[in-house]
């Protein structure tokens, strides 16, 4: 069978080079050449089905070579305007085709974007569209109008996106409609992305869940009346690195290890200090008496070298006793004259023990703090909301060995003796955390304005702004309030049309986006079957604020995996399901 050649060939001449070259030689290079260079015809529809029927032969040779046509026959198609035998061919690379019919273009530049607002973009609908966010943070859902995913959390965006400049958010919100949900998957993904989780101070508990499902990762302490003690002369999770600091052999090493045993000497007599102050109530310590406990703690560390930490009925011996360190800070010259001048703190101290105190302070310490665990809780819900001085000096004191565990991770790695770590501190219910009294807004504000230092990220929780303004002093109120103006990052639920006034004059809120946060409070609609479990429109539903200036936030629903919603981690009514029960299979996916 023979097979028309369409291609046409360019003849030339052989060269001087081609003398040295076999005929077969110099044919196959001119064969080449010709049909290279040669301008490219396409087949007719005789031909093709010619090729066609040539390619399915038995033939190698005849096979191949039929193949071999109709595939530059299908390159010459692709350039040519029309398929028939006349029609032009098109040369053409990365930028188009190039001759009659064809078109080149260069780059296609991407669309200039305006960003105005909707009363002067108004005429240009339906091309606007929503503000995106960025894919950056741990993703909590999606965009409540375009549907994209939403990412954060306050590391992220200052470490990664620089879009904050210090790592704290408050998170704002009435009860039930997914504030505690919103958290628990910010510290999953900061946990899931090495940062450690300290919730020092669980009060429902909302979080003992969640910890507990890590396994050896997590860290469950329960404090509280009859559930663990802490010995607020403990040396504290700073004791647990002075080990490695002390093998490591090295200057910088040894110069930690000396900076540590000097901090838990000071955190002692802080602690203790702090105690004092809370059941003395109103009056102050006075520096002299400071001065004592100094001297009788150091006492104290002299006597006990091994692993037994001294208690507080150990400190109250010393001072009983009265030796010279201690009577030097009275100024005592007689035992008369210490016996007088002690007497107020000793009474104090005997009170602390034999008190309401003496329960949770006055013995060892139950659970030390991990400082390797991916996540500590510290469970006090065991305390009733009406002993609001215990909890506060329960709170005060957990917060102390909360950030010396930080300190301990970080005095590691300023030695060379262990990694970088960050973490994220977690205040939830802070209503019960500010009415506690006994300084703690004092230390809240502390913490908002020194966690950048600390290398620690901040998540506030609670209610409303009328819990702020509800603290006794107005003093605490001023206070409180700043709290709210110093986040990184607002983020508000749910909230009736009064509390966004009041949050108007901290922040400032679009018409739009004052409409639906009010209109998120709102109750599910009295129709269906009564006790099915439907949503409320605003569960689950937040918008992420930034800035002075009154920028647009950024609206979206929170999504719960399937294996959340199976591990119930996030179901906080458990209280509620009762015998014959099946919620299970009609928990909502947005919480």
């Amino acid at each position: 069978m023979s097979i028309r050649r369409p291609w046409r060939r360019a003849a030339s001449a052989a060269s001087h080079r081609d003398l040295g070259r076999t005929a077969a030689q110099r044919q196959r290079e001119q064969h080449c050449k010709s049909v290279d260079s040669a301008p490219v015809a396409v087949l007719d529809d005789n031909e093709r089905r010619e090729l066609e029927r040539a390619a399915e032969s038995k033939n190698i040779a005849v096979s191949w070579r039929a193949r071999l046509h109709l595939g530059r026959d299908a390159a010459a198609r692709s350039k040519t305007v029309g398929h028939s035998r006349d029609a032009e061919t098109l040369r053409g690379n990365h930028m188009g085709l190039s001759g009659r019919g064809g078109g080149k273009a260069g780059p296609v530049l991407p669309l200039t974007e305006f960003r105005a607002t909707t009363l002067q973009a108004a005429g240009m609908w339906p091309f606007p569209v929503g503000a995106g966010a960025p894919i950056v943070g741990v993703p909590l859902g999606v965009h409540l109008y375009t549907g994209a995913p939403v990412c954060f959390d306050p590391l992220s965006w200052m470490t990664r996106a620089r879009f904050l400049q210090q790592p704290s958010m408050m998170l704002l919100g009435l009860p039930g409609f997914g504030k505690s949900t919103l958290a628990r998957k910010i510290i999953l993904g900061l946990i899931y992305a090495g940062v450690s989780t300290l919730i020092m101070g669980d009060m429902r508990p909302d979080y003992r869940k969640l910890v507990e499902a890590l396994g050896d990762r997590g860290q469950i302490i329960d404090l509280g009346l009859g559930r663990g003690q802490i010995n607020p002369l403990d040396m504290g999770p700073l004791a647990q690195i002075l080990p490695t600091l002390d093998a490591a052999d090295t200057d910088a090493a040894d110069k930690t290890a000396a900076l540590v045993r000097k901090r838990i000497a000071g955190d002692r007599v802080r602690r203790v200090k702090t105690l004092l102050q809370v059941t003395r109530g109103s009056a102050p310590i006075d520096d002299f008496e400071i001065s004592a406990l100094g001297a009788a703690i150091r006492l104290l560390e002299e006597r006990f070298t091994g692993a037994v930490q001294p208690l507080l009925s150990d400190l109250a011996d010393v001072l009983e006793e009265g030796p010279d360190p201690v009577r030097r800070a009275f100024k005592a010259d007689t035992d008369s004259d210490y016996r007088t001048g002690s007497m107020t703190l000793r009474r104090t101290l005997n009170a602390l023990i034999d008190g309401e105190f003496g329960e949770v302070f006055c013995g060892q310490t139950t659970v030390p703090i991990d400082i390797n665990a991916a996540a500590v809780c510290v469970d006090v819900s065991g305390i009733g909301t009406a002993d609001k001085t215990l909890k506060g000096a329960v709170l005060l004191a957990c917060w102390e060995h909360g950030f010396a565990a930080t300190d301990a991770a970080h005095y590691l790695a300023d030695a060379g003796c262990g990694p970088r770590r960050n973490f994220l501190v977690v205040l939830d219910e802070m209503w019960q955390v500010l009415r506690a009294g006994v300084g703690m807004v004092d230390r809240v504000d502390e913490l908002t304005r020194l966690n950048r230092a600390w290398g620690t990220a901040l998540l506030m929780c609670t209610h409303t702004i009328s819990d702020l303004e509800s603290l006794p002093n107005p003093e605490d109120v001023a206070t409180a309030k700043g709290l709210v103006e110093r986040a990184g990052v607002l983020v508000v639920g749910a909230l009736p049309r009064k509390e966004m006034t009041r949050l108007s004059d901290i922040k400032p809120f679009t018409d739009t986006e004052v409409a639906d946060i009010t209109s998120w409070s709102s109750p599910k609609a009295l129709t269906g079957e009564a006790g099915a479990l439907s949503a409320p429109p605003g569960q689950g539903k937040f918008i992420v604020k930034l800035g002075e200036q009154g920028a647009p936030g950024i609206p979206f629903r929170t999504v719960l995996m399937p294996s959340e919603i199976e591990s119930g981690v996030h179901d906080t009514n458990h209280r509620f399901t009762f015998v014959g029960d099946d919620l299970d299979d009609d928990y909502d996916e947005v919480a």
